[in-house]
């Protein structure tokens, strides 16, 4: 998530806890809400029996699996989608998805426009692409391997819900490593790079790891002085795993020498033991090692670059490439109305890498999808929230509280309020037709009362605190814990004022929400409205957005600040409450766009080849150049995610940080 500022960032006075109390309060509650709890179960039946209240229907794309799928390759059990179907000759069909295809195997998708056909380039020519058929369900793409796996030798047997491959056991021939002083400025292939030469092909994945620390070659002068600290990033370890064992003599060679000799028991005293010698950071392979018949290379790669990896056949190789550029580029037609692109886009001398994906709004259906369906609260990696709803895209979406996992914008889904919007921040809107609009949007909601009360409502279902007055629904949660100390909570039920609440401290009462009402929570100089609202005081809402035309559309993400309009950079983050820190940090970003066609676009912008990602000047600019005419910056940072039927297309799963919430992509079933 990229950092807010303090005023979306910071809680008044204590935090939230992150657990929300659902089922057990503590025993110190007053006779008032103990007399509520014992109501509480009432309430559901209410809900249902009453006229006037009417769930919101879940979407048929809301679905949930039963149970996600396992692949057990050589030993190890991992997370993939398969299906088996039996064919006339007594023989089976087995089908992968493309995500486990790539990520388990290490399977290069190559360039096409044919959904139905996939070529792929595995230990494999690349003029003549090995090209399988594909199969959409349920959120994803399949790939037939079965003539494929019996090229490879692969054992394939289905046993319940778990796919067991077993490839034949490989081995390594030779490690060589090549390595020259890295210039930023230089783009080509003639940069440091790994040659892997193995007996046959085999499976093989890569990881980005953590910043490589370091190690203190020697002790300073001064043992009182401060180390100076590092002007540049440190580099950072990747992991190149292959299913193949390497000869002991290989190991040898990439071993960290032993430490020296301890010194003598006068120096011991004097001085700290030494800590064991480490391969310095800009040793470009810092180790090799052999673990449950799988070898594991660990590579140091300064920031900004990345491995680049491609396999030959004949002879069998892996070739890694620490790279600048090491994206390749892609222009894959992945589905019916959906395409997955991936291009440098130029800005001046800079060269950013750019992944996204091209929708047809009138071929594909757009949801916000909130990481737990029962509560506002919560957070996870995205590809498991759009692996729950089965969609089969998606990009992170809103801002949220890290601390609290809480909503800091708008999420309307189905014509149904999630979360209200925020300081007036940019948003996206868009109906099922396919029609989108962007703006920088505002709720404004009015409690009215007898006697010509009307009293602003400034927030719904927001973790964003501020005085004034707060509403809360039961799709906040089944109970709201006050966000700031001394709330006044006032409970409404079927339209009327019902109890009062003192909130007390924050963070340590739960206050149960009615299926058929909901919390009014007053905040600062907003507690003095009460004495215009009894018990017994009925109530009217009314709710209207400006601009207006958002009213029209059942599904809004808000984010900020809002990048391009009607094909002109509308830029203005400070007129959107973000910090001036924020406005000037470059960081990976996400953004969603609607182009002169009407085609949608959810992109990943990433670092710029040698340095960081782009600012929010620079990823106005860059949207503007794929094309896009009305485009809104979403939460990026460690949140950007780019979801494809079961893969990050835009980073390695484990640098994803846990979202808030998402859009997700379904394709209509014909």
């Amino acid at each position: 998530m990229v950092k807010m500022p303090n005023c979306c960032r910071k809680k008044s006075q204590s935090a939230v806890p992150q657990t929300v109390v659902r089922h057990l309060f503590p025993a110190t509650l007053s006779p008032i809400i103990a007399t509520i709890l014992s109501l509480s179960s009432t309430w559901n039946a209410i809900a249902q029996t009453s006229p006037s209240v009417t769930p919101s229907p879940t979407p048929s794309v809301l679905k949930v699996p039963a149970s996600v799928t396992q692949i057990s390759l050589n030993g190890r059990t991992l997370s993939g989608a398969w299906l088996q179907r039996p064919r006339k000759n007594g023989q089976v069909t087995t089908l992968l998805s493309d995500g486990a295809f790539r990520q388990i195997f290490g399977v290069d998708f190559l360039n096409s426009n044919n959904p139905a056909r996939q070529p792929v380039q595995w230990f494999s020519s690349t003029t003549k692409p090995i090209v399988l058929t594909t199969e959409l369900q349920a959120g994803y793409r399949y790939l037939d391997i079965t003539k494929f796996a019996q090229q490879a030798g692969w054992q394939l047997q289905a046993n319940s819900k778990t796919l067991t491959i077993v490839t034949p056991q490989a081995q390594i021939k030779n490690i060589v490593a090549s390595q020259q002083a890295l210039d930023p400025s230089v783009t080509t292939t003639r940069e440091n790079r790994i040659v892997v030469d193995l007996d046959r092909p085999t499976p093989w994945i890569y990881r980005q790891g953590l910043p490589i620390k370091p190690a203190q070659t020697s002790l300073p002068d001064d043992l009182d002085a401060i180390a100076p600290k590092a002007t540049t990033p440190p580099n950072r370890e990747w992991t190149i795993t292959l299913d193949a064992i390497a000869d002991p003599a290989l190991i040898q060679r990439y071993t960290p020498a032993p430490p020296p000799p301890s010194l003598p028991n006068l120096l011991k005293q004097l001085l700290p033991e030494p800590a064991p010698p480490q391969p310095t950071p800009d040793t470009l392979i810092q180790k090799v090692e052999v673990v449950n018949n799988q070898t594991i290379l660990r590579i140091s790669v300064p920031f900004g670059y990345a491995p680049r990896i491609t396999t030959l056949a004949n002879p069998n190789r892996l070739i890694v490439e620490i790279r600048p550029d090491a994206m390749v580029e892609r222009n894959i037609a992945w589905a019916s109305g959906l395409r997955w692109r991936q291009q440098f886009i130029s800005l001046g001398t800079e060269r950013f890498s750019v992944v996204w994906l091209e929708a047809n709004p009138r071929t594909v259906i757009l949801k916000p999808i909130p990481t737990n369906p029962d509560t506002l609260a919560g957070t996870a990696p995205l590809i498991q929230t759009a692996q729950k709803y089965l969609a089969v895209a998606a990009i992170n979406g809103g801002y949220f509280n890290r601390n609290n996992r809480l909503p800091l914008g708008a999420i309307r889904r189905d014509n149904q309020w999630l979360s209200g919007p925020i300081l007036n921040r940019g948003a996206i809107a868009w109906n099922d037709s396919g029609q989108f609009y962007v703006g920088r949007l505002t709720l404004q909601e009015t409690l009215i009362a007898p006697n010509n009360v009307r009293l602003p409502i400034l927030f719904l279902n927001s973790g964003y605190v501020q005085s004034g007055i707060a509403r809360y629904t039961p799709i906040w949660g089944q109970s709201y814990i006050p966000l700031t100390d001394n709330e006044t909570i006032l409970l409404v039920q079927k339209g009327e004022v019902s109890i009062y609440f003192a909130g007390g401290k924050a963070g340590e009462t739960a206050f149960p929400i009615p299926q058929n009402g909901y919390l009014l929570t007053l905040r600062g100089t907003a507690a003095t409205a009460a004495a215009q609202l009894p018990v017994g005081t009925k109530v009217t809402l009314t709710s209207a957005t400006t601009p207006a035309d958002f009213s029209r559309y059942p599904n809004i993400v808000g984010a900020g600040p809002l990048l391009i309009e009607n094909g002109q950079i509308v830029l203005d983050a400070q007129a959107e409450k973000f910090s001036n820190a924020f406005i000037a940090e470059k960081a990976v970003r996400s953004g969603i766009c609607t182009t002169a066609t009407g085609t949608l676009m959810i992109a990943a912008v990433q670092n710029r080849a040698g340095g960081a990602g782009p600012t929010l000047a620079e990823h106005a600019q860059l949207m503007q150049k794929l094309g896009c005419v009305n485009a809104l910056n979403l939460d990026g940072g460690s949140s950007t995610s780019l979801y494809l039927g079961g893969q990050l297309l835009d980073r390695s799963p484990n640098t994803a940080a846990r979202v808030h919430n998402g859009i997700g992509i379904f394709i209509q079933q014909r």
